[in-house]
C-alpha cells in the first residue's frame, strides 16, 4: 500500500494557483472577439483565414465567408497600429531611396504576415510619415533604416493602446 502524505510548503511560498486564465493586457480593438466558424476570405485584399491564422491563399477556399481582415479594416478607418516619422535634411535629400527601402521591407514582411502592411505614406513639410497596420512592422522598417543609413531610431511602444511610434532623423552634415 502506498504511503500518501501531504507535503508542507516551505516557508515563504505563495498559495496562488498558476493555472488560472488571465485577461490580456494588450488591447487591440481590431482583433476579432470570436473566431470565424470556418474559412474566411477578405473581400478587399484577398487574404484568407483558416485554422486560426491569416495567410495569402494559394488556392481557392471552398465555402469561405466574405469578411474584412483587420488590416483592411484599419486602413479603411484610418486607424493605424504604428507610425514611423522620418525627418532631417539627409532624409529629405534621399527621400526616394528611403521610400523604396520602406516599401521593400513592407513587401518582404507582408509575404509571411498578410496583416502587416503600409496603410499610408505621406510627406508633410519635408518630413515623411508612414502609417502601418501592424505593431511589429515599424520596428522592422526602423531596423532597416538603421542598417542602411547608420543612425539610431527612437522607439516608443504603447502596448495598452496597441500602438508603436518610431522617430528616425538624420541631418545631411552628420557623420555616421
Amino acid at each position: 500500500m502506498k504511503d500518501i502524505r501531504r507535503h508542507k510548503k516551505p516557508t515563504g511560498q505563495s498559495t496562488q494557483r498558476r493555472d488560472e486564465m488571465w485577461q490580456e493586457r494588450i488591447h487591440d480593438p481590431y482583433k476579432p472577439r470570436a473566431k470565424h466558424a470556418g474559412p474566411a476570405l477578405c473581400a478587399q485584399c484577398g487574404a484568407a483565414w483558416d485554422a486560426g491564422r491569416w495567410f495569402w491563399a494559394t488556392q481557392s477556399l471552398p465555402n469561405a465567408e466574405k469578411v474584412l481582415c483587420p488590416a483592411c479594416h484599419r486602413v479603411n478607418d484610418k486607424y493605424p497600429a504604428g507610425e514611423i516619422h522620418i525627418s532631417g535634411s539627409f532624409a529629405f535629400a534621399h527621400m526616394a531611396e528611403i521610400i523604396d527601402l520602406i516599401r521593400n521591407c513592407a513587401a518582404r514582411e507582408a509575404k509571411e504576415h498578410p496583416l502587416s502592411r503600409i496603410a499610408n505614406i505621406e510627406t508633410r513639410e519635408n518630413e515623411l510619415y508612414v502609417t502601418v497596420t501592424d505593431l511589429h512592422l515599424p520596428r522592422v522598417i526602423a531596423n532597416a533604416l538603421e542598417r542602411a543609413f547608420k543612425r539610431r531610431a527612437d522607439y516608443h511602444y504603447d502596448l495598452e493602446g496597441y500602438f508603436a511610434r518610431i522617430k528616425w532623423s538624420r541631418e545631411a552634415d552628420a557623420q555616421p
